[in-house]
């Protein structure tokens, strides 16, 4: 049986505001085996992002368990934190916020190392960081350049690189491809590809868009308004989705094949329901198209259909 790498069990966080809680992540349930991918796939402010930022306590959670190669850190001390923090690690989305425009390359991916006191030696460093440049494809002469004389994907390597520094064993990727041409999209994924098979990573792939993680994710979640909707292996989601959510995304790929311009595609209609209070129903309602007066009462749970293959839904 395959090990778990991370296990979220009834994960929420709520945002106190004005007009009430706002719901950014109710009552999650998942797990990535080690050396897996897990896909979380949404729209922009379904509670995506916070799941990964919660996950690593960088927000801490309203309620629920983060278990952690079978250990429970969700209410762990900040000093056991620190020590956790060099096995969990995070890409994010734009590489060029996330980066320090006074710090050159050599100093960014180096800091971690620095605060976690495990190279001392100036020479030692420098050789470390030479040789983690190497392996996110980044040329020994951009180590004393700053983030805006880089482009976009060179960014994103020195963000992944840095990340790498203390030799992590799980990295969550908040849209790590989203701020990036197409073209430089194919070449940070693949480099994510390499990585995870040469250093055995797993890995939480948060994204809006359903085709980048297609043929990168092991299995896929798909995530509304702060809930798992659908969760299935990447095969079996794109062959069989059951959500109507799930549909709707999946007939939004553009497919590049004149035969399939034929394809019919689902618009969704409807208005967003508001995350701030929301009472117990189904979160879709609004916007389904095979909505009924159940949707209406309750909301339903998560339940498996068929081996592997998890679905929210009163009608399916």
């Amino acid at each position: 049986m395959a090990e778990t790498m991370i296990e979220v069990k009834n994960l929420k966080k709520y945002f106190k505001t004005r007009r009430g809680m706002l719901q950014a992540v109710d009552d999650v349930s998942f797990s990535v085996e080690k050396g897996k991918t897990l896909g979380l796939v949404g729209e922009s402010g379904c509670g995506k992002s916070t799941t990964g930022r919660v996950i690593l306590r960088l927000i801490e959670p309203t309620a629920g368990k983060i278990i952690f190669n079978g250990r429970d850190i969700t209410g762990i001390s900040k000093r056991e934190l620190r020590e956790l923090r060099k096995e969990m690690q995070i890409i994010f989305q734009d590489p060029y916020s996330s980066l320090d425009p006074r710090m050159t390359v050599n100093q960014i991916i180096s800091e971690p190392i620095e605060l976690n006191n495990l190279i001392k030696d100036k020479r030692e460093m420098e050789r470390r960081v030479l040789e983690l440049m190497e392996t996110v494809g980044l040329a020994e002469r951009l180590i004393n350049t700053y983030p805006h004389e880089l482009d976009g994907g060179r960014r994103q390597r020195v963000g992944i690189a840095r990340a790498l520094a203390l030799n992590p064993k799980f990295i969550v990727c908040d849209e790590p491809v989203s701020a990036l041409d197409v073209s430089i999209q194919a070449q940070i994924l693949n480099l994510l590809g390499k990585l995870k098979k040469q250093f055995g990573l797993t890995y939480l792939f948060i994204t809006h868009d359903l085709a980048v993680v297609n043929h990168f994710a092991d299995e896929i979640a798909v995530m509304y308004l702060g809930k798992i909707v659908e969760k299935a292996e990447a095969e079996e989601l794109f062959v069989n989705p059951l959500h109507p959510y799930t549909k709707a995304l999946i007939s939004a790929i553009p497919i590049p094949d004149v035969s399939s311009r034929n394809k019919k595609r689902i618009i969704l209609k409807g208005e967003v329901t508001s995350p701030i209070n929301m009472p117990d129903q189904c979160r879709f309602a609004k916007r389904c198209m095979y909505v009924d007066s159940k949707c209406w009462e309750s909301g339903p749970e998560l339940r498996e259909i068929t081996k592997g293959h998890f679905v929210a839904c009163h009608y399916v």
